[in-house]
């Protein structure tokens, strides 16, 4: 067995590592790797709670609300040259085709490692699995010959006032995101992406997400209790806030792609626990038990700012107010907001570490989240939360069909 590559020692050095083709996984795929969108290898009843398209211009998985289960991951690419930075594309494209598809793993015979973990039994259930691939500034460094076709807005995730980022949980070359309906499948694919890719990527960081039901309905709330994403883009907005496309100014292959921007929040959940109710919702802008601002009675309402010159009823500083303030002038800077929460334990001081992973989706990461976050800088929540890691990344185009793999025309 071939031992595991050591991680390089910044995220865009070169590795001399020989990319390992693993042809013992490539081997367990089945008929279903090459199957048309939303199809399946087996039977409904054996392959779970449906399946997420695959093909198609466009990820389907950054739209959807998150269901219940999420990993996000971050990997350090430590391919050798371009050649096998397509081969590892490829080789996520293939295991990204099975597992949301569902089958069988192949049979590989009694003196081969099996073709799969069986974590979730003799067949591969779809689970519901959605998967969002991305690539990182430092992709595009002296390594594989793409400075030239790097996205014009790409770069390393920027520190704001009042972050207290950690190095070894920011940045990487490529993003990975899976989510599903229940704990085993995302981890299960986690396992089989790593596995099939072991000589061409390693993992920088990953955490794992959940999303809440929602309670007693409508948007789910985070564990502060609010309820997290109300005020989102529609669908018809998407063209104009969330795709790249003709026009953009960015290089022709990332039409259909996006900038995909990763916060990971602590919240200070013991604090904030003692703060009283009014004061909760002045922070934020919305009542704690409907998620209506706080001039209206649905979440859905729309604040009436401009009834509220002073903030009277909705505070000047509340999360709400300064995130969006409803202006002409600030309309291009909403973002698509596909944030879940986590619950990492306890640490060392014997607090509980618990937050937000804050995703977002955008066509331009300085005109849409910075300016958001810029406008955010010392709002009254900062004193119960602590951004520590993430990274910036441009989440790409789909896969067109059973021929095409991720980054084909980034490569060519």
């Amino acid at each position: 067995m071939t031992a595991k590559p050591a991680k390089p020692a910044l995220p865009g050095e070169s590795s001399r590592r020989t990319f390992l083709r693993r042809t013992v996984v490539g081997a367990g795929l089945t008929a279903a790797a090459g199957v048309g969108v939303g199809s399946v290898a087996a039977s409904a009843a054996d392959t779970g709670s449906g399946s997420v398209a695959f093909h198609g211009d466009r990820q389907a998985a950054i739209v959807r609300r998150p269901p219940a289960q999420s990993v996000v991951a971050s990997f350090d690419v430590v391919a050798d040259n371009k050649a096998e930075l397509a081969d590892l594309f490829k080789q996520i494209t293939e295991r990204a085709r099975f597992l949301t598809a569902g089958g069988a793993p192949a049979a590989l015979g009694i003196t081969a490692p099996p073709a799969d973990s069986g974590v979730l039994g003799p067949v591969v259930p779809a689970g519901n699995l959605g998967v969002v691939l991305g690539v990182g500034s430092s992709l595009f460094d002296e390594r594989y010959g793409l400075a030239a076709v790097k996205p014009k807005k790409l770069k390393p995730m920027t520190m704001f006032p009042n972050d207290d980022l950690d190095a070894a949980q920011c940045h990487g070359d490529l993003s990975l995101t899976l989510s599903a309906d229940n704990t085993d499948t995302v981890l299960h694919a986690l396992r089989d992406i790593t596995r099939a890719t072991r000589g061409g990527m390693q993992l920088r960081w990953k955490i794992n997400g959940f999303s809440s039901q929602p309670r007693p309905s409508g948007t789910p709330r985070n564990l502060m209790g609010f309820k997290d994403g109300i005020a989102n883009p529609t669908e018809a907005e998407y063209d104009k806030l969330v795709w790249l496309g003709d026009g953009s100014g960015e290089p022709a292959w990332t039409k259909g792609g996006t900038y995909q921007v990763v916060r990971l929040i602590r919240m200070l959940v013991e604090f904030w626990d003692r703060v009283s109710l009014t004061e909760q919702e002045n922070m934020f802008g919305r009542r704690r038990d409907t998620g209506a601002p706080l001039d209206g009675a649905d979440e859905q309402d729309v604040p009436k700012y401009a009834d509220d010159p002073i903030g009277t009823v909705i505070p000047l500083t509340s999360h709400i107010r300064k995130a969006n303030p409803r202006k002409p002038e600030t309309d291009s800077s909403r973002i698509l907001r596909r944030a879940v929460n986590y619950d990492r334990g306890v640490d060392t001081n014997g607090n509980l570490d618990m937050g937000l992973i804050f995703t977002c989706y955008q066509q331009d990461l300085e005109r849409q989240f910075e300016a958001v976050q810029k406008r955010l800088v010392d709002e009254p929540l900062v004193d119960y939360i602590s951004p520590f890691g993430g990274g910036y990344f441009l989440a790409l185009p789909g896969v067109i069909g059973p021929d095409d793999h991720y980054g084909r025309v980034l490569l060519a």
